[in-house]
């Protein structure tokens, strides 16, 4: 039995449009017997989004402020807006409240742009994993994400094995970043990129057709982004078709071009995204990689953890 936590809202982008989903997650957090916290964020609209600016950025820099840290900050939901804010945030009174302290910030699409900037600009490590409303408000919960969640959050050293179609073998150490692969795009250029040397780059995205994605990933290439990787670990790319005209470029293609033109391992087929089923990723920990014959291991450590 998972002990009672405290777990803080925040809605830095999208407003919440369903909103049956986001109260069935609320009201399954309680159930189980954890405090939830800023319910108005789920509520609250402006336009498309979760509220105008300055309450979506006070939802973010607030965490700075209070005498009482939660166990959890969770998101809401993605969508678009995260990217309004990068040069507002508190950076400093965050990494001053936060660095080294067992909060666990935890969202995925559009809230990569935040959990990298952070990590840019402050070291803090955040969880690439389930949001509020897509995730544990879904009508059936996904015991897998669940479980992976709970994981990563309270144990030192994770590791996860899967089966990848990957034809490459190896074991490759380094630091473990990534989540939305068209944010981590919109921060090239930008203070909110981090600089990471030796990376493991995990990526997902959602909408998005096989040549967009090999579109951005070679705009990584040609910035020096993937130069620096050790190796590529690819999520769920979910919610698009292929059609006659694409005469079998698919997502293996794309990645069977980054082997052979950019001369870098991509492992492939971890759930990891927007499907159901995800595991949770800490970006910005020290991961060991390993694949052989097919099985793929990613262990991690250096997180925060709940105690």
């Amino acid at each position: 039995m998972l002990a009672p936590r405290s777990i803080r809202l925040i809605a830095p982008s999208g407003y919440c449009h369903n909103q049956d989903a986001a109260q069935r997650a609320v009201s399954r957090l309680q159930a189980d017997g954890h405090e939830v916290e800023n319910l108005s964020a789920i509520t609250r609209r402006f336009q498309r989004f979760a509220g105008e600016d300055a309450e979506r950025l006070n939802d973010v820099n607030q965490l700075a402020r209070l005498t009482t840290l939660p166990d959890i900050v969770l998101a809401v939901r993605g969508g678009y807006g995260a990217t309004r804010l990068l040069d507002k945030i508190d950076y400093v009174g965050l990494q001053r409240q936060l660095l080294n302290q067992p909060v666990a910030l935890c969202g995925h699409s559009d809230f990569t742009a935040i959990q990298l900037a952070l990590l840019a600009q402050t070291g803090l490590i955040t969880f690439s994993g389930p949001m509020l409303a897509g995730n544990f408000g879904a009508e059936t919960l996904s015991e897998f994400t669940l479980s992976h969640f709970w994981q990563a959050l309270t144990s030192p050293t994770v590791n996860i094995g899967w089966r990848s179609h990957s034809p490459d073998r190896g074991r490759w150490q380094g630091t473990l970043w990534g989540g939305n692969l068209a944010m981590i795009c919109s921060l090239m250029g930008t203070p909110w990129m981090p600089q990471i040397e030796d990376g493991i780059l995990v990526i997902e995205d959602v909408n998005e057709h096989p040549f967009r994605i090999e579109r951005m990933l070679i705009q990584l290439q040609q910035s020096g982004i993937l130069a620096r990787q050790r190796a590529i670990i690819t999520g769920s790319f979910t919610s698009t078709s292929l059609s006659a005209y694409d005469n079998g470029f698919d997502f293996a293609t794309v990645w069977q071009r980054l082997r052979d033109e950019f001369h870098i391992p991509v492992i492939s087929d971890l759930a990891f995204g927007h499907d159901a089923d995800t595991v949770t990723l800490p970006l910005g920990s020290r991961a060991t990689l390993q694949l052989e014959q097919g099985e793929a291991q990613l262990a991690f450590t250096g997180h925060p953890t709940m105690r």
